[in-house]
């Protein structure tokens, strides 16, 4: 917003004072023009600069964090004899904290609100994603429902889509979720809507109409090319519907809360008579 304006207010004085020049008319709009986008692409070149640190800061804490995260599940599978529901309290506490400091860090990017038109649903957006990984599903609710062109989360990418979409599933609003689905699904090619359709077919199944999702996955999986589409539509075809599964969508699928995901296994060690590994 401000940036617009020093842009008008730059192209305003051009014109001025190619008037009070008595420069030509052709001369004078071009000032003018020139007046308006300097200034205008000068100042967003600064402040994308800026706020790519920002950015790139948040994700390197993130991956870091993930990080951890990962290598206290590797060693917990490749150690015999660890407690399960203990290392998944310490999973769900390290990954609590890390999305703590995620929604403190998003107040960094406040100051870019008054340069960048859209960065207020930017930030709705982060928030609302990472109060839903903490499952503060309330706060999520508040979110989307925030109206007007410069408040709300965007929707623009299949998780944050996705998560709406499975906030109606909770409140069992299903024709708004098949709505939803059908506005967003056109903009994405190849296998970029493979989370989408494999959600609505989830909630075609939960609403007994595999049929259906049946027809929906035979679309799906010729756009996709994902296994796990296609193994459903094939489960489906051949009258298995108990078979239906969206666990090979990994992460993607879990992080919406609406299966639980599978316990980590830990690996056998194999030993001698002595009890050594070998």
């Amino acid at each position: 917003m401000v940036a617009l304006l020093i842009s008008v207010i730059f192209s305003a004085a051009a014109v001025a004072a190619c008037i009070i020049s008595h420069v030509g008319q052709g001369e004078t709009i071009a000032a003018g023009i020139a007046g308006l986008l300097i200034p205008h692409f000068s100042i967003g070149f600064i402040v994308r600069k800026k706020m790519k640190k920002v950015q790139d800061g948040l994700q390197e804490m993130l991956s870091n964090g993930q990080k951890q995260v990962n290598r206290k599940i590797q060693l917990f599978q490749t150690r015999p004899g660890g407690n399960i529901k203990q290392l998944q309290r310490q999973i769900e506490g390290d990954q609590k904290m890390l999305i703590k400091e995620a929604l403190a860090f998003t107040k960094r990017f406040e100051p870019f609100k008054k340069w960048t038109l859209m960065m207020g649903r930017q930030i709705a957006t982060m928030r609302m994603q990472f109060h839903y990984q903490m499952k503060e599903f309330d706060k999520v609710d508040q979110i989307l429902a925030t109206k007007g062109l410069l408040k709300g989360p965007l929707m623009m990418e299949p998780m944050s889509i996705a998560m709406n979409m499975a906030r109606q599933v909770e409140h069992g609003d299903f024709a708004a979720v098949e709505k939803n689905f059908k506005r967003h699904i056109k903009w994405f090619r190849g296998n970029r809507g493979t989370l989408l359709y494999g959600l609505m077919s989830w909630v075609y199944m939960k609403q007994g109409e595999s049929e259906k999702a049946r027809m929906l996955l035979a679309k799906a999986k010729d756009i996709t090319a994902d296994k796990t589409l296609a193994r459903n539509w094939e489960m489906l075809s051949n009258n298995q519907d108990k078979s239906f599964s969206n666990e090979g969508l990994g992460e993607e699928w879990f992080a919406l809360y609406l299966e639980a995901p599978p316990v980590p296994r830990q690996q056998r060690v194999r030993g001698n008579s002595r009890g050594r590994p070998f």
